[in-house]
This record gives C-alpha cells, structure tokens and sequence, in this order.
C-alpha cells in the first residue's frame, strides 16, 4: 500500500508546476518565518486563495512547502536580532544568539538550516510509516469512533493551548458554534443564516481565518513603537559545510528528531512544546564541557531539529484521521477539504495517488530547505530590514486580494473584517485563537458523526460506550480534561505560595 502511494503519486508530483511551486513555498517560507509577527500559519494563510486553483498536489506542495519553511524561517531573526521570527525559535536564540555575538553568525543559521532539513526528513519518516498505519487502523472506525475522536481533538488543541483551560475550551465551543452555521445537511434546513442567501453554506473558513489572524495580528504589530525602526543586519552566508557541524551532534539530532516527532503526533502539542522540550533534555545530557547558553551548536540542533520533525509528525494524524495537530494543519485540512479532498481513510483508499504525491513533496521540501536555505539566506537577511511600515500594509493588501479572489464575494471581505475585530477583542482578553479554527473544521465532522450514531443506536447515547475504541476516547478525553484541571489548580496553588505575606 506505502510502495503503491508514493510511486502512483510519482507522476503528479514530477511535474514542473509542482516542483516549482515547493521550492517557491520553502523561500516563501523562510520569508514569512524570518519576519517577527508573521510565521508559516500566516504564510499558509497568504498564499491559501493561490494555492486552491492549482492541482492537488501542487497546491498541497506549495502549502507544506511554507509550513516547512515557516518553520524554520523563525532562527534567521532569533540568531541575528535576538528576536524569534516565530514561537518555533524562542528556543533557538538561547544558543544562536551567543554564536552571533561570538563571530558565529553564519555558523549558527547554517546550523539551524540544516538541523531543521534533517529533522524534517526524519519527520517525514515516520509520517510516511506511521500515517498508512493510523489510516488502515481508523478504516474500521465507525461513527461513534469518529465523534469522540473528534471530541479528543477538539479538547486537546483547547486544554494545551496558551493560557487558561476555561478560555480554550471557549474558544473551540465558539469555532463550533460558528460551524453549525449554514444548510443543515441532514435536513436542509437553514441555521443562523438570518435570511441572506450569503450565509447559506456558512462563512468561508478562509475569510474567518484571515480576519482571526491576519488582520488581528497587523492591528497589533501597528501598536508597536518599532513600525519605522530598520534593523542593521550584516550579511552573512553560511557554507555547505554546516551539514558537516550537525552532523557532528548526531546523536542529538536523532534524539531531537524523534522528540519533535512525537509531540507532533500529538494534537495540541506543536513546535514550541517540542523545541523546549528536545533543548531541556539535551542540555540534561550535556557533558560537563558542553556551556548551553553561551553558544553552544548542540542547542541549536536540538530545538531546530525537534521544530521541523514536528511537523512530519503533525501531518500523521492530519492526513489519517483528519484531525489536525495545531492550527496550520487545521489550514492545511481546509486546503484539502476546498480541493474536494477528504483527510481520513478513505484519502488513503480511494486517492493513494493524492497521497503519495504529498509525501513527496513534503520530503523534497525538506531537501530544497537544506540547498535554498543556505544559498538564500543574505536574502532573508535583506528582507530583515525592511521597516514594519511598509510590510503592513502589503500584508493587509494580500488578505483583501486574496479573500476577494475566493469567490468574487464582498460579503467575504466583510467577513474577514468582522473577525478581524473579533481577533483584536479575543487577543484582548487573551483568548487563543487556534481552537476556533480547530472547532470549526472539526465541528462538522463532530455533528455529523454524532448524529448518525445516535440514528443508529438502539440504546441512544450508550453507543458510545458499548464501542471498545469510542469507549477508550471518552475516558482519554475525561483524563485530558481532569488532568488540565489538575496542572491548573496546582500552579495556582504554587503562585499563591510564592505571594509574600505582609505584616
């Protein structure tokens, strides 16, 4: 089955349309990631209008393509500015800093550049041995099994998410109440359309997330005191020879790797989690000469190799179960849904070719990432130095083009904006924004299931525990939650203690 994917998904991928399109999302990416307040979500954001009127596996190419590179863009900033282009990389300015300041500038992204391929092929790995499993194993599922693990997604991305338990599970409830939205599909009825013809298929999952993001997070960066500052970067291209240094720490790659890897797979954990993570264990495992902090190669490749394998492994149950790990897979799922694709077994049963065509692609991204990233890289450098005042705009501009080119529509221009205040409000109050979008695309699959199981239960709800597997969800999903609770009361706790008391 692995074997047949990939070689009937061969002759979509060997195309110039799709090879071009990956190498154009790796610098897109690196690009994107490289400037602080964008990242690979906001790429994939960007450049998701383009994207859905090419081939699937061009359009998917080009999406992971940015994902990958995104993903890696982020050290470029944290090493040379000490700013991390992207949360990804907050963990990559500990070490890569220190060796810019030591003369190591160009060491240090070469370093970064290719511990982040390394690690992407790695995760690439275990998403093509371990997705065909996931898939064969979930063909069995049946709809009791797919609203619970609906369900697990949507608490896990909610309980894991920055900031309180209670706000992230707002969040996603609220991405599901926005899903419920349009033609009931079991009674063509009409929902919360209040009478308009615009809202019978509901809003479009582009346009909301635009607004949530995109927009928000320009209204943000425009209340910073930096939008005229440019920053003096000096060039420097790294060498070739950087394969060589990582290399060097491979034992800390493998170990980073896997790390990443593994948080990847699990929904709501991500890059950040992964990159602290693989650096905390590998500074553990230091010898006594090894000085983490100060400009050590080590941590470099512990937090750039753990952030990319995240995303190889994030593609596992996103691709298999149609469940996304965080909010750029959640994109890419739209992606996939709009291309009139759906993730889950039956992708890997009756479209092998779709997928085969997106292992290749994420595993050339990889490859392109090693080559263009260091050839490239006084390019990243330059577009460092382009003042917040005149990205902002350009930004804002690519949203209305690209959301009005979706379907031609006014309305969706009116939507990205209405959710770009409800961005601005939630940031406010700091609500994280990942679990509406993950409520959103699981809401249908979530109501959908749930519905059909209770049409076919004899015992109403008792269905969902009469099943083995749907059985083992609930009680993950009740662990999820308690142990949330749990790690919350104890941390107020401990806060509390720390509370000096006055006399």
């Amino acid at each position: 089955m692995l074997v047949d994917s990939i070689l009937a998904g061969y002759a979509l991928f060997m195309t110039p349309a799709a090879i071009g399109l990956t190498l154009l999302g790796v610098l897109f990416g690196l690009v994107v990631g490289a400037l602080p307040g964008l990242g690979p979500l906001m790429g994939i954001i960007l450049l998701l209008p383009v994207a859905i009127g090419l081939p699937p596996v061009a359009a998917m190419g080009f999406l992971i393509a940015i994902f990958v590179g995104g993903s890696c863009g982020g050290s470029i900033s944290a090493i040379l500015l000490r700013i991390p282009g992207t949360p990804l990389a907050a963990a990559t300015l500990f070490d890569g800093y220190p060796m810019a300041q030591k003369g190591r500038a160009s060491d240090a992204i070469g370093i970064a550049i290719s511990a982040s391929a390394l690690g992407g092929l790695f995760g690439g790995g275990v998403l093509i041995l371990l997705a065909p499993a996931l898939a064969q194993f979930a063909s069995n599922f049946a709809p009791p099994e797919y609203a619970a693990l609906a369900v697990t997604g949507l608490i896990a991305i909610a309980v894991i998410s920055e900031g309180s338990l209670l706000k992230g599970l707002i969040a996603g409830c609220f991405g599901l109440l926005l899903a419920t939205i349009g033609t009931d599909e079991f009674s063509t009825g009409y929902r919360f359309t209040f009478d308009t013809h615009h809202m019978l298929n509901g809003f479009h999952i582009v346009a909301v997330v635009v607004g949530l993001f995109a927009i928000s997070e320009m209204a943000h960066q425009t209340m910073g005191n930096d939008l005229l500052k440019k920053p003096k970067i000096d060039i420097a291209r790294p060498g070739f020879g950087s394969v060589l240094l990582t290399l060097k720490h491979w034992k800390n790659l493998l170990r980073s790797s896997t790390i990443g890897a593994f948080f990847g797979a699990l929904p709501g954990a991500g890059g950040v989690i992964s990159s602290f993570t693989s650096y905390a264990v590998a500074k553990a495992a230091a010898g006594p000469d090894e000085k983490y902090g100060e400009g050590e190669e080590g941590g470099v490749v512990a937090t750039e190799s753990a952030n990319n394998a995240t995303v190889g492994g994030t593609l596992v149950p996103s691709l298999a179960l149609g469940i996304p790990g965080d909010a750029s897979s959640a994109m890419l799922i739209g992606a996939l849904l709009i291309l009139g694709y759906f993730p889950g077994p039956t992708l890997f049963e009756q479209q092998p070719e779709i997928v085969g065509g997106i292992f290749l692609v994420y595993l050339t991204s990889n490859v392109f990432l090693l080559i263009a990233g260091i050839l490239a890289t006084p390019l990243f450098v330059y577009v460092l130095r382009v003042p917040k005042s005149y990205l902002i705009p350009i930004v804002l501009l690519l949203c209305t083009i690209g959301t009005f080119a979706l379907q031609a529509s006014v309305f969706d221009l009116l939507v990205m904006f209405g959710f770009g205040l409800v961005g601005i409000l939630l940031r406010a109050a700091s609500y994280p924004l990942s679990p509406i979008v993950i409520g959103i695309i699981l809401g249908p699959l979530l109501e959908n299931n749930l519905r059909r199981s209770l049409l076919i239960s004899q015992d109403g709800y008792w269905i969902f525990v009469e099943r083995p597997v749907s059985l083992i969800l609930i009680i993950v999903n009740l662990l999820l939650i308690a142990g949330s609770i749990w790690f919350a009361v104890r941390k107020k706790s401990k806060a509390a203690d720390k509370v000096p008391v006055s006399d």
